[in-house]
């Protein structure tokens, strides 16, 4: 397997942190943003991804306020993991074809407005509603890993993404930790107001730190058969460019197989992610522990420690351990499940089974936006926001199927279908690094290393 070959050579200058400056958006060979924007970068997405999870504490409560059941009050999280998937189709990626910090700034603005109409739900279509339309625009936190690896010099990149996606963990895990302890303080409504003023505040700090990026000029996709991949020329006429663009995420996905790989990885890590992380409040909330919100969002912070894995999980990718990292996180993923089906008798299990499997699931993760932008940096919104696609659709899968399996069976089969998904993820991984190594030596042209193989 090999990569693309003639990319582009233009060398950016290095980020900065002043207002209205510009950056060219190229390969980024030897660029990374600034310390404060890399903050922001990260802080923003962090803020913006953890509202697709600020919910799942507190599924008990709202199952109870709107009158749904616990084997359907998974669909809460379904309906915003839809969403997310469908913004990650639709939304992400238009960074290939407008101005990153506009492009954010508005999403932004705009999930503001969906997290107020959350907080003000007074039936269940409404309530559903809302959390689809809040997590179609969470996708802003794809839009600012995409932004940060653009500017990002290839020898930085998978450093850069790791930072920025170990504050997309830590949203991810203090969501349920802040969410659960501003709940049982002033109610479940409050969570998401307080969310939205947040919010806010983020879009006037990257409106004030990060670099301006103008709109591509550079070759953009065109409606003819046979350059779909956004690699022909330049639009001959005024024809639409943005479907083209929706049309081009479908093809590189259909016939590339390291994108294809990668984004099957992602979906079975995140339905193993979704399967805990989706029942465990059922389990804490209920005898014999009866824990409050705070409790049971606290949990969260176990997996942080586990959010430490994802910088030098991007570090070793840039040496050119990506597939190595790969495979042993999966099989980290997979020892996590037997320690966490000891909860009912041993919380101290919970807590090490938390730290094992987000650690994995964030080493592949990172390696994963790594990897698939290295390959393609001339598509990067699109590969980035495709891959969380899968993302998306595991994510959704693993909440739905783990609440059922809940209802009917109880915790263990829980740990049993959350094994299933990762031992699945183990045997893709390993058939592709089978089959990678079978392959021929890549071109003279080609990086010669590891991380760009399966």
């Amino acid at each position: 397997m090999t990569l693309e070959h003639n990319r582009p050579t233009t060398e950016p200058p290095t980020v900065g942190a002043r207002p209205g400056h510009r950056a060219d958006e190229s390969s980024g060979a030897g660029a990374q943003p600034s310390r404060p924007a890399l903050a922001v970068f990260a802080l923003a997405s962090g803020t913006a991804v953890a509202n697709v999870y600020l919910a799942q504490p507190l599924l008990a409560t709202l199952g109870a306020e709107f009158g749904i059941g616990e084997q359907a009050v998974g669909g809460i999280v379904t309906a915003t993991q839809i969403g997310y998937g469908l913004g990650l189709f639709l939304l992400v990626p238009l960074a290939d074809l407008l101005p990153k910090r506009a492009l954010v700034s508005a999403q932004s603005l705009l999930l503001a407005g969906a997290l107020l109409v959350f907080a003000t739900a007074a039936n269940t279509p409404v309530l559903l509603g809302a959390a689809a339309t809040v997590g179609f625009l969470a996708v802003v936190a794809q839009s600012l890993v995409a932004y940060a690896a653009a500017l990002t010099g290839p020898g930085d990149r998978g450093r850069i993404v790791g930072r920025v996606t170990s504050g997309i963990v830590i949203g991810i895990l203090l969501a349920r930790t802040i969410s659960g302890t501003i709940a049982d303080v002033a109610g479940w409504r409050a969570v998401y107001f307080t969310s939205a003023a947040v919010t806010l505040l983020l879009v006037f700090a990257m409106r004030r730190t990060l670099p301006y990026v103008p709109a591509p000029t550079g070759p953009m996709p065109r409606r003819d058969a046979d350059d779909d991949l956004g690699v022909g020329g330049e639009h001959p006429d005024s024809a639409p460019r943005y479907p083209a663009l929706l049309r081009s995420t479908i093809t590189l996905f259909a016939t590339d197989p390291l994108l294809r790989t990668r984004g099957l990885l992602a979906l079975l890590i995140f339905a193993a992610f979704s399967t805990l992380w989706s029942t465990l409040a059922l389990l804490l909330s209920a005898a014999p522990f009866t824990l409050s919100h705070t409790v049971i969002g606290a949990f969260g912070l176990a997996g942080v420690a586990g959010a430490a894995a994802a910088t030098p999980a991007g570090r070793l990718f840039d040496r050119g351990h990506g597939r190595r990292v790969t495979g042993l996180a999966l099989s980290l993923l997979v020892a996590s499940w037997p320690l966490l089906a000891l909860t009912p008798k041993s919380l101290v299990a919970l807590v090490i089974g938390i730290i094992a499997l987000d650690a994995a699931i964030q080493a592949v993760h990172v390696t994963n936006q790594s990897m698939i932008y290295s390959h393609r940096p001339d598509a990067g919104s699109r590969v980035i926001g495709g891959y969380m696609i899968f993302y998306s659709i595991g994510s959704a899968a693993g909440a739905v199927a783990a609440t059922a399996v809940y209802a009917a069976f109880g915790w263990t089969a829980v740990c049993l279908l959350g094994a299933v998904f990762s031992l699945t993820a183990l045997g893709v991984w390993w058939r592709a690094d089978t089959v990678s190594h079978a392959d021929a030596a890549p071109p003279m042209d080609a990086p010669a290393c590891p991380a760009a193989c399966p």
